[in-house]
């Protein structure tokens, strides 16, 4: 019954980072009265300390735990290729430029923060869990 809740929550955490990587890529171009605004870089922060955290905390799992950040990245690398038809997703130059950087910059550092935080706490035994001690 165990391995099939961990195979639950590795599917939700890998469709929540896809999910979260998608929607912050197309926030990128993101304007407001033709001034750019980075919501991206910052959704980009926080969304991966919550969603590791989160995935974490209800699976258990430090595998799990991991598994959003690395579906974030691959889409993140993907949206930064050039398709064959030409197109770029995050873009290399002007504002928006340092924009796409930083977002990739941040949100990848971000994600490694969430992932070390998960991989350096301590394990809790199966007592502790049917106890409900705290870490």
């Amino acid at each position: 019954m165990r391995a099939l809740a961990l195979v639950g929550w590795g599917i939700a955490a890998v469709v929540v980072g896809t999910w979260l990587a998608l929607v912050e890529v197309f926030w990128l171009p993101l304007r407001v009265g033709g001034v750019l605004v980075p919501v991206s870089v910052l959704a980009a922060v926080v969304g991966n300390l919550l969603v590791v955290s989160a995935a974490y905390r209800w699976s258990r799992s430090r595998v799990v735990a991991v598994l959003p950040a690395l579906a974030w990245l691959a889409v993140a690398l993907g949206a930064a290729r050039r398709r064959p038809e030409g197109d770029l997703v995050i873009v290399g130059t002007g504002a928006l430029g340092y924009v796409g950087l930083a977002f990739l910059l941040v949100g990848v550092v971000a994600a490694a923060f969430a992932v070390g935080r998960v991989l350096a706490s301590p394990r809790r035994t199966r007592d502790q869990e049917d106890s409900g001690a705290s870490r």
